[in-house]
């Protein structure tokens, strides 16, 4: 059954005399998060489900959202259904006649969660370039703040797919009595050589296009092209090619358009020139590029104070990891859930792991309920070792 019609939370925390701490070692006097919560919390506060979205995910994961306050024109009807919608609700993989679960935009978005759109409150304008840099430990210690104001001093478990997956990881392991249950979806355990490569050429994209402006585009034209580009180099590592090539015989837009003098003629091109206009309309380039430098950057064995992969599970024996791989994926590859099911062993932690099939690549998470459903399901709802 469908959550219905659900409603965006703010919750704000910090001032100047007690700012927020980011790794980088800036600060930020004021945050905001934009969140949204479904099911209900219990009485002992012990059925808490934190869900991880995505790199360009929002916390909208489940029923309609119509509306979210200083978003301009980026939510799109595309956003307005859940991304994750059916997989949450009453009776679903993670039912929320059990569970309340929670997702959080990431600090650095640009869905309502403070972010280089947002205003700087010194300037009034928006921070643009001024905004720090930001890593996944600082998306997962904001999220924290959420679960200490909503009471949340243990959570049943969390969850996440790809880059989520890696922020719940993060979480599991600096915090480690806060959870139980881990569930990373097609995630690593640290960036790859072609990831770094991949996102590197992202940031290029965007920082060479004449409109960036250094990050202060807001009073002028946006970067549309090297964002559209950015998401192209990006989008070929989300979707399988057999998926793409199906969905380039029906998506054919824009024959006879393209960048500067070339006139697109292959559905192919059409379809990754359909993906990068779809996707500027509903994301931000300098939110884009904090995404991209948190992707680049993170050390989950210097974040968790550990000298080595090796450690990062060690206060982790009294938790359980149920671990998703996707057969087809090209953006986290199934090798590197294999080194996460190595580390895990090493510690003796308790994991289980699901290879999925699919024709899809990594979108599969997002895609196919009922090859997710019962795993997740079964892991939420029993108690097991190995």
């Amino acid at each position: 059954m469908s959550i219905g019609p659900t409603t965006t939370q703010f919750f704000t925390f910090g001032s100047p005399s007690e700012p927020f701490q980011l790794r980088s070692g800036a600060v930020l006097d004021e945050v905001t998060l934009a969140y949204e919560t479904y099911g209900t919390l219990n009485e002992d506060r012990s059925n808490a489900v934190l869900l991880f979205h995505a790199l360009t995910g929002s916390h909208h994961a489940a029923g309609i959202t119509e509306q979210i306050p200083d978003t301009d024109d980026r939510w799109t009807e595309e956003l307005r259904l859940g991304w994750w919608d059916n997989f949450i609700g009453p009776g679903r993989a993670i039912d929320t006649d059990r569970f309340f679960v929670i997702c959080a935009n990431y600090i650095g978005g640009c869905y309502g969660s403070t972010g280089p759109t947002s205003t700087d409150p010194r300037t009034g304008k928006p921070y643009g370039s001024s905004f720090p840099v930001v890593g996944f430990t600082d998306v997962v210690d904001s999220q924290i703040e959420l679960l200490r104001h909503l009471g949340i001093e243990r959570l049943h478990a969390v969850v996440g797919g790809s880059t989520g997956g890696v922020c719940a990881i993060s979480l599991a392991t600096r915090f480690p009595d806060l959870v139980g249950t881990v569930i990373p979806i097609a995630a690593g355990s640290r960036p790859t050589p072609l990831q770094i490569i991949h996102n590197f050429e992202q940031i290029n994209a965007i920082q060479n296009d004449p409109n960036f402006a250094g990050g202060d585009y807001y009073d002028g034209p946006p970067p549309t092209q090297g964002l559209r580009l950015a998401r192209m180099i990006g989008h070929k590592t989300f979707v399988s090619l057999e998926a793409m090539q199906r969905r380039a015989r029906e998506e054919i837009v824009a024959l006879g358009v393209g960048p500067g003098t070339y006139d697109i003629q292959h559905p192919m091109e059409s379809y990754m020139w359909h993906q990068g206009r779809k996707f500027v309309d509903r994301f931000d380039a300098n939110s884009y590029l904090r995404m991209m430098v948190a992707w680049q950057r993170f050390d989950l064995a210097a974040e968790a104070g550990v000298d080595d992969l090796s450690d990062l599970f060690t206060p982790c024996k009294h938790q359980r990891y149920m671990v998703f791989t996707i057969d087809s994926d090209v953006c986290f590859y199934p090798d590197e859930q294999s080194e996460l099911m190595r580390l895990l062993g090493l510690a003796d932690v308790p994991a289980r792991r699901i290879t999925v099939h699919s024709d899809k690549g990594h979108d599969s998470f997002l895609l196919e309920p009922a090859l997710y459903a019962p795993h997740l399901a079964d892991t939420l709802l029993n108690e097991w070792t190995t």
